[in-house]
């Protein structure tokens, strides 16, 4: 293990990008080879069952408030919270340990086996969702959610990282979208557990029951994940020498990676000081506040539409089933393109669209369920597509491991103002919640075009200054990052 600290020669690392390039250019052209997709499908089977699990199992650990709340969880232990104040405050304070953990536990993880330290925040997060059912006032609950949001900080970033050990540019997107889609999935399979729960008449209460339900299988996938998951590729010992090369050479197409558990000081910096950074964090923060929002609130929301509980929790199933696929198929295209920004754009409109009908149409229950759909659909896919565009579009290891965490963490604070801003004093209309909302979504996607032009434009000022870049081929990122010559962004 160890930290690098650089001191930047601009010329040499052009020259260098200019040799990697003509090392590669007969590549360019070929499709993937027989032993390539063997790997890809090696590296499938041993990835993404499990971290699609756990990601599953982190979203309902987090999101599960929203269904504990009509399973008698305020009259339990916040002496039935008439305001809804009370459980605000349990449901943001996740995010506080979070946001505060996301930096420095990214970039901590590239100094540990990738295996153990996600199987060790899976194990964590488990117990404190367990300790939950234990909680007998506000304090205690408190306590368990932000040690939830401690560990989860751990995971949550790091995977898109982790994702770029293994995964090209092409293939991250859909992976990337099959691991968040599992958010939405998260989002029915929670209300049928939760719809199971309220049906077993158990002599322990119903919310305290869908923790132990929902964290004991946490604990066990993260024991799992650190014997099933792969380290770093010139670490792991699931490759023979021909498949540890080949992934390798993957590993570098587009760019230079790291060589080892290394953190480059300068990249650190530079993360802090890229504006763009701060750009997607301004998206992330409106898909992340209508994202808490709903997943927190949607049953209480659809009780309003005058639904009993019990089929309230039925009914928040169907919007994040079409969410699922919906985030797929836009990630899907975005890969085989190579754009993000205006997938971005137009799902964070949908989202607009969504929170428009429901501000607009007060009467008709109809089309405020389907503006439900419309909202989850544009949430989830916002969130799976910006996750796939920034872990490749930060250049090296160290700026995506500060980089992506940082644009969370500032995202994250939309999900602490959407636990605010829907308290039951302003049920059933949610005026002041949905309008906040609404507009955030259509601020998420100028941020999204500002984001996509600025790309576009840089390429092309690189191309006209420096040529084109062959396609795939190893870039130096070592010293500059993003901003080496040769590198260019998916816009």
């Amino acid at each position: 293990m160890s930290v690098e600290k650089h001191s930047p020669s601009f010329d040499e690392n052009l020259k260098t990008s200019g040799a990697d390039r003509d090392v590669v250019v007969e590549s360019e052209l070929v499709s993937p080879s027989a032993e390539e997709r063997r790997l890809v499908r090696k590296l499938d089977w041993r990835i993404m069952p499990i971290a699609c699990i756990m990601y599953l199992f982190a979203y309902l650990d987090r999101s599960n408030l929203g269904n504990a709340r009509l399973q008698g969880l305020p009259q339990d232990t916040l002496h039935g919270d008439p305001t809804g104040v009370l459980f605000d405050w349990v449901n943001s304070v996740f995010f506080i340990s979070y946001i505060i953990c996301q930096v420095p536990a990214t970039v901590l993880s590239k100094l540990c086996p990738p295996r153990i330290w996600l199987g060790c925040a899976t194990v964590g997060w488990g117990i404190c969702s367990v300790l939950m059912a234990s909680a007998f006032n506000f304090s205690g609950l408190v306590a368990a959610r932000l040690g939830l949001g401690v560990f989860e900080a751990g995971f949550g970033p790091g995977i898109p990282l982790y994702m770029s050990f293994f995964y090209t540019r092409e293939e991250l997107g859909m992976r990337m979208a099959y691991w968040f889609g599992f958010a939405a999935v998260a989002g029915a399979f929670g209300g049928l557990i939760a719809f199971g729960v309220q049906h077993i008449h158990a002599a322990v209460a119903d919310w305290k029951l869908l923790f132990i339900i929902e964290g004991l299988p946490t604990v066990v996938i993260g024991l799992l994940s650190m014997m099933i998951l792969p380290n770093r590729p010139e670490e792991t010992p699931m490759f023979d020498e021909k498949e540890r090369e080949l992934a390798l050479e993957r590993m570098n197409r587009g760019i230079k990676a790291d060589v080892g558990r290394t953190v480059n000081k300068a990249h650190i910096y530079a993360a802090f000081k890229d504006w763009r950074i701060y750009a997607a964090g301004v998206l992330y923060f409106g898909a992340n506040c209508a994202l808490a929002s709903i997943s927190a609130f949607l049953p209480t929301i659809i009780t309003t539409f005058g639904y009993t509980n019990a089929k309230a929790q039925l009914l928040t199933v169907p919007p994040y089933a079409v969410a699922a696929v919906y985030l797929c198929l836009n990630s899907y295209v975005s890969d085989r393109l190579q754009s993000r920004g205006l997938f971005v754009a137009s799902a964070s409109a949908v989202a607009g669209i969504g929170y428009v009908l429901l501000l607009a149409v007060p009467s008709n229950n109809h089309v405020r369920y389907f503006a439900t759909f419309c909202i989850t659909s544009g949430t989830y896919t916002t969130i799976g597509v910006i996750i796939a565009w920034f872990a490749h579009n930060l250049g090296s290891e160290t700026k995506k491991a500060t980089g992506i965490p940082m644009y969370m963490a500032i995202g994250q604070c939309g999900s602490l103002l959407g636990s605010h801003i829907y308290p039951k004093t302003d049920g059933p209309r949610y005026i002041k919640g949905f309008a906040v909302t609404c507009a955030l979504q259509f601020v998420a996607a100028l941020a999204a075009l500002v984001l996509t032009i600025s790309y576009r434009l840089d390429n092309k000022l690189r191309d006209s200054k420096y040529g084109k870049a062959e396609r795939d081929a190893p870039v130096d990122t070592s010293e500059w990052a993003d901003k080496a010559p040769m590198f260019r962004y998916v816009p």
